[in-house]
Order: structure tokens, then sequence, then C-alpha cells
């Protein structure tokens, strides 16, 4: 079982997005019998294998033993990730453009979300190749928080990183370098969501 998966295929994508099928996915993080499914989910086991021969086939699940009970076989299936993510690309012509700098503004959270359903799109394929390939697929990824005293902090954040960001770049980047490999970068910056606890707490202290 893999952490991640993309699923970038309509069919599949459509089959996962099921509410039952999804919350079987869940249950499936650890091997189980549709029997044993379908007391938790409180459906009939038929029903449940219903389910599940959908996610068999589009590769969501799969086996992962099979025991003997008098003239039965009992399957259990596990899921084929830890959790799933639906790729842009299943949306196929409604989905975000390859190149979101065409026709969008550049300092607008729609265009951050397109470089974002880019990324997703772009790295599932790669991850879906190196799998097949049996090789670790290269990458880097930063993850942090900055809370700027105000939106003029945040302006300065802003340019001092494009000037960074741009000198690296100038420095390393050989365009004919024989053997160099091209790679996107992307840096995204947006307010932190809150969480209905942070809410709660911060309206409690208020009162």
């Amino acid at each position: 079982m893999v952490d991640l998966r993309v699923i970038d295929d309509p069919a599949s994508a459509e089959v996962a997005l099921d509410p039952v099928r999804s919350r079987l996915l869940s249950e499936l993080r650890t091997p189980a019998s549709a029997s044993t499914l379908a007391g938790r989910v409180g459906l009939p086991r038929q029903k449940v294998n219903y389910h599940l021969r959908k996610l068999e086939v589009h590769g969501l699940v799969r086996v992962d033993s099979k025991r003997r009970w008098g003239g039965l076989t009992e399957r259990r299936l596990v899921a084929t990730a830890s959790s799933y993510v639906v790729s842009p690309g299943a949306l196929g012509p409604a989905a975000p453009p390859d190149d979101p700098a065409r026709g969008m503004d550049r300092l607008s959270a729609g265009y951050l979300v397109a470089l974002a359903a880019r990324v997703v799109r772009e790295v599932g394929q790669l991850l879906r190749k190196s799998e097949e390939l049996g090789k670790r697929l290269a990458t880097l990824s930063i993850d942090t928080e900055v809370r700027f005293r105000s939106a003029q902090d945040r302006a300065a954040f802003s340019s001092e990183l494009t000037a960074a960001v741009a000198a690296l770049v100038a420095r390393y980047h050989d365009e004919s370098a024989p053997g160099g490999r091209r790679h996107r970068l992307m840096i995204g910056a947006y307010p932190t969501p809150t969480s209905p606890t942070t809410t709660e707490t911060k309206a409690k202290e208020t009162t």
C-alpha cells in the first residue's frame, strides 16, 4: 500500500467519489472481508460486495488474502493506498489550463489554485510512471508558516522572496548542460485556514 495515489481517470474518480465507496476505502486501510465491512457500514453483505467489485475493477482495492470456510472462499481486501486525491485531469476539458498564466491574474487566488491543480496533475503522472519503473521520484517540498505584522510586511516579504528565487535560478539554471533536467518550481502563500477549534477558543477568550 502506498501513502497516496492520484486518480486521473474520470471513471475511477466517479467510483471513488461515491459516498459509500469512499467510506469503504477508508475502512480498507487495513484488510477486511465483505461481511466485516457490512457490519461496520450497516449495509447488506451483497450490497457491500457490489461496491467492492466496482472498486476492484478500477484498481482502488486489491485482494490481500483468501480463506476457506466450508465450501466458501472468503476474500479479504485492502485499499491500494492510504489516501487518494482526484487529479484535475479527471475533469478533461473543464480542468484548469496547463499554463495558468494565460488569461489569469497572477495575483488572484484562482491563479494559485490553478497552479496547485497543475502540480497535482503533473506530479501524479510522474508518480505513476516512477511506480511502474520501480524508481523513487525525486521531489522537494517546503512547508512552513509566516505571520506578517502588516500588509506592508507581506508585500516586502514577497518582493525579497521573488528577488532571492530569481538570483538562485540565475545561479543554477544551465540551458545547455548535457543530461540536465528541467524542474518546475512553484512557491505559493495564502492565509492559514482557521480551524473551528481555534475559533471557539478565541471566542471564549474574549467573553
